[in-house]
């Protein structure tokens, strides 16, 4: 089957399936967020990426086989509104970025720094401290050994452009923190956002400059 990552709230989920990792994306919410589930095919651990809402449609998707970690990929509160109850229900550890950590109702037990690893069975993904959309987003970098790249962005790059940010100083952040830890991969490299369709750093690339100019 073909992945397109094209998801809608209430509807099927999509699954990339990768040679040691699968993906599973759904969306849920009043906001269309997207959440991730990882699962290693060497061990069949699973990591949720956003418990953002629909806790009860997140742990149907997670099924019997619970989930290890759930990272939540920054402190707004459209990216946790499951979290509690993902938690209570599979026991997972709970992972984000260090500096948005305070701003996550449910405690975090693992506190996130640019370059630590996190990792789900035996596939390791690389976290990428980005400051601007927020002062703590993390991005989830999965350097597959047998193709490209894929990075989870949370809210930090979609379709089109960065994350919203608020003021100069951290649009400027934002946007050099993409070009030194994400734009630095290949262009081959898919991009998993928070909210709406995937994209590739080669569709993305060429609009950069354009970015610059118009601040946001």
């Amino acid at each position: 089957m073909t992945y397109s990552g094209q998801v809608t709230v209430g509807g099927p989920a999509d699954v990339h399936e990768l040679k040691d990792l699968m993906i599973t994306k759904i969306a849920v919410g009043p906001m269309d967020n997207n959440a991730y589930l990882l699962r290693c095919r060497a061990t069949d651990e699973q990591l949720l990426i956003d418990a953002a809402n629909d806790a009860e449609t997140l742990i149907g998707m997670i099924g019997d086989d619970g989930i290890a970690s759930v990272v939540t990929t920054h402190q707004h509160g459209d990216h946790w509104q499951a979290l509690a109850a993902v938690v209570e229900a599979t026991g997972a550890r709970t992972y984000a970025g260090r500096d948005d950590a305070d701003g996550i109702p449910v405690p975090t037990e693992v506190l996130l720094d640019d370059g630590d690893t996190v990792r789900v069975g035996r596939v390791e993904l690389t976290a990428r401290h980005l400051v601007g959309h927020t002062p703590g987003s993390i991005a989830l970098v999965y350097d597959d050994p047998h193709g490209h790249p894929h990075v989870f962005t949370g809210d930090c790059l979609f379709p089109g452009g960065p994350g919203r940010t608020t003021r100069p100083q951290d649009f400027k952040s934002l946007m050099e923190g993409l070009e030194a830890r994400i734009f630095s991969l290949p262009d081959e490299t898919w991009i998993y956002p928070g909210h709406g369709n995937d994209t590739t750093l080669g569709a993305e690339r060429p609009q950069i400059a354009a970015w610059w100019e118009r601040g946001w």
